[in-house]
């Protein structure tokens, strides 16, 4: 398979939660891992199942270190996420 796919995961009709996975036929990148944060029912999307095994990501790119970007990476740690993480500056 020679296809590049990249998938929303959150920041999808809000501006927090931002996550995107972009999966090439050599790895697995995420984008952002960001907490979503606000009222109640964004908040309580960071519970919900993630939409693919954490142990499927390669590394995880962050544009930046606000919560909204990066404060879900514990939660993926201890879901299993054992790549690298690289920060744009």
């Amino acid at each position: 398979m020679n296809e590049v796919i990249l998938q929303s995961l959150g920041a999808a009709e809000t501006v927090t939660g931002s996550k995107h996975l972009l999966k090439t036929p050599e790895l697995n990148i995420l984008i952002d891992c960001g907490l979503f944060q606000g009222i109640k029912s964004l908040r309580e999307q960071n519970w919900q199942p993630l939409n693919f095994p954490a142990y499927e990501i390669d590394l995880i790119i962050l544009t930046h270190a606000h919560l909204d970007h990066c404060g879900y990476i514990p939660l993926l740690v201890k879901k299993g996420f054992k790549g690298l993480i690289y920060m744009i500056t």
